[in-house]
Parts: C-alpha cells; sequence; structure tokens
C-alpha cells in the first residue's frame, strides 16, 4: 500500500526536490513500484524544470484542470449524490486523520492516502474509483495525449485493481 501513498504525493503541487524524494522513498521499496507506469511518470516528471512541472501541474490538475482530479465529481458532476459521497468521505478521512490540505474530500490524493490505512474501505469508493480514473484518463487524452500524468492514473488504476481484488 505505501504504493498509494507515492502516487499520493505525485499529486501534489510540483516543489523542489519532490521528485529526488520520490525516488528516495521508491528505493525504500526495493525499487517495487507495483507497476511501470509510475516508474515512466516519474522518468517524464524529472527531464521538466521545476517551472515546467508547475505549468503542467496546473494546466492537468488544478486551475480549469484538463482532468478534474475529484473522484466524485467524475461520477457525478455537480449533484446532490456527489455530495452525499463526499459527506460518507469526509467522515472517513476524518476517522483516519487524513489532512485534507485545503482540498475536497473526493479529491484523488486525500483518497489514496485513505485507502492506503483503510482496512476496510467504503465500498461505494471501490465501487467508483476504477471508472473514475479511467474518466480523469479519457479526459486528458483527448486534449493532450503526450501528458506524463495519463502515465500516472495508468498508476493508480493498476493499483485501484488490485484494491478491487483485495475487497
Amino acid at each position: 500500500m505505501d504504493t498509494l501513498l507515492l502516487m499520493a504525493e505525485a499529486l501534489r503541487y510540483p516543489h523542489p526536490g519532490q521528485i529526488d524524494a520520490l525516488y528516495t522513498k521508491v528505493s525504500r521499496l526495493n525499487g517495487q513500484l507495483g507497476n511501470k507506469y509510475f516508474a515512466d511518470f516519474l522518468a517524464k516528471i524529472e527531464e521538466l524544470s521545476l517551472s515546467e512541472s508547475e505549468e503542467l501541474f496546473t494546466r492537468t490538475l488544478d486551475l480549469s484542470p484538463l482532468a478534474a482530479p475529484y473522484v466524485g465529481y467524475q461520477m457525478w458532476g455537480e449533484s446532490y449524490k456527489r455530495g452525499e459521497f463526499m459527506a460518507a468521505l469526509n467522515h472517513e478521512l476524518k476517522a483516519h486523520e487524513i489532512d485534507l490540505e485545503g482540498e475536497l474530500p473526493d479529491h484523488l490524493r486525500p483518497i489514496l492516502q485513505y485507502l492506503s490505512v483503510s482496512s476496510e474501505p467504503l465500498p461505494e469508493l471501490l465501487e467508483v474509483l476504477e471508472k473514475s480514473i479511467k474518466s480523469m484518463h479519457n479526459s486528458l487524452k483527448k486534449s493532450e495525449k503526450d501528458n506524463p500524468y495519463l502515465l500516472l492514473f495508468d498508476a493508480i488504476a493498476a493499483e485501484s485493481k488490485s484494491l478491487q481484488v483485495d475487497a
């Protein structure tokens, strides 16, 4: 499950030393990432300057994002169902002491953190996670087929499939 925490960290706004820190954490896992996509994502992001990484992150995941990293939004848009889903997630995140750090509860980063520590994740989350990540991936691929975050979404999707098997 440490891989989920690495992927959550990769969804943070770029900062100096971030990629080196991720590589260090990968080395603590004996280089075992669970899938090749995450390693490929790191390699592509490592090629960019910090300002290029910041611009890519903002364009992809932040301001009017190409791929909104909100699981509930991907499934239900701005609806009452999303609100119910976020309320349930918020309860679970608080119970597991996950800091939202200013994000909504259905943001992919706190969800990955939650999945890394929860022994019994919300069944509804497990039901929609893979489909919502696929939706993020497809939205991004339509506008930027070479965007490195496609690899990160592929890595997260591969991990979410293993959660389905474990559940």
